[in-house]
């Protein structure tokens, strides 16, 4: 596979009283295509302003910072006047948040606003259009295709409106589907139907996904590859099998830990002490060393990124070949 999203010290900051505050702090990672990559990490790590970032939709007063790289198919995002970023919102990016509720205009017939997204990004007559979203309303599992056409929003179920805004998001054929924790407000077994959904759609349509979610328990059967983050960094990224049968950093470990077991003994649900820092209070050095039960002196300063091959990297001090690791 082949890089189709270059993502290299991406930092996006807001104005505050004390200086800048920076959620998002040199992150890197690629998406290649046709791949399936889930972005993991608890609330407040960055992974949603990650991927507002990459459609240059941070909200105001926020800033990507110069010396940020953003790259789709070796052009340059940060770069694009208007009428360009307009073709690629849409149209080669798409992105699917996480609650359809407050995504779909809600005084508007679900198919008008299907058919409105595809003439934005093509040719085709009205008549064409609504033709393709018929289509596209069938193709995302919804079996009463012409009476999803026109109903209101409020008139489906949260995982039908969820699979409308799969369709959306599939009107101009995009190449990357960012999908913004697309199953959180959805029930259990919902959740496992549009997880399946998006890799099916993946898989026929050739296109990427880049899976934004708090949960590593959904990304198991899914996602080709992982990265963590923590704290508005990225601190391992792995294939997905490699990651969960041998984490090396801490926080993934702990993530790993506190997923519920359903074989084995029974025993009590395993949370990480602490909480996630906020950006006004980032740690110095390694920015999960006041949570980590593995800290040690070296902690105090960044870790360096080490590859440990295969595909497999982790921002931390127990990895870096010439540190002297506290047992």
């Amino acid at each position: 596979m082949t890089a189709l999203l270059e993502v290299r010290a991406l930092r996006v900051s807001f104005p505050a009283t004390a200086g800048e505050l920076r959620p998002v702090d040199g992150v890197e990672f690629t998406v290649s295509r046709g791949e399936f990559l889930a972005l993991v990490g608890e609330s407040g790590a960055g992974k949603s302003l990650t991927g507002l970032a990459l459609l240059r939709l941070v909200p105001p007063p926020g800033r990507i910072e110069r010396g940020s790289s953003l790259r789709l198919d070796g052009k340059d995002l940060l770069t694009l006047d208007s009428d360009e970023l307009r073709r690629v919102r849409g149209g080669r990016i798409a992105m699917v948040f996480q609650d359809p509720g407050t995504s779909l205009n809600p005084v508007l017939r679900v198919g008008d606003q299907i058919v409105e997204t595809i003439r934005a990004h093509s040719a085709k007559s009205a008549r064409e259009a609504r033709g393709r979203a018929e289509a596209l309303l069938t193709e995302v599992g919804l079996g009463d295709a012409e009476g999803c056409y026109h109903s209101y929003p409020h008139q489906l179920s949260g995982g039908m409106r969820q699979r409308v805004m799969i369709a959306i998001a599939l009107a101009a054929e995009p190449q990357l589907l960012i999908a913004d924790e697309p199953t959180s407000a959805l029930d259990v077994t919902v959740q496992a139907q549009i997880l399946e959904l998006l890799d099916d759609l993946r898989t026929r349509h050739g296109m990427a996904v880049l899976l934004v979610t708090h949960d590593l328990g959904v990304v198991a059967e899914r996602a080709d590859r992982v990265a963590v983050m923590y704290a508005g960094r990225i601190v391992e990224e792995a294939p997905t099998a490699r990651l969960f049968a041998a984490p090396a950093h801490p926080y993934t470990a702990e993530l790993l830990a506190s997923l519920p077991r359903l074989r084995g003994p029974r025993a009590p649900l395993r949370s990480i002490p602490g909480a996630m820092p906020t950006p006004a209070d980032w740690p110095t050095g390694c920015r999960f060393r006041p949570r980590c039960p593995r800290a040690f002196s070296p902690c105090t300063d960044d870790p360096p990124i080490t590859s440990l091959g295969g595909g497999h990297q982790v921002r931390c001090w127990l990895a870096a070949p010439d540190s002297q690791a506290a047992p």
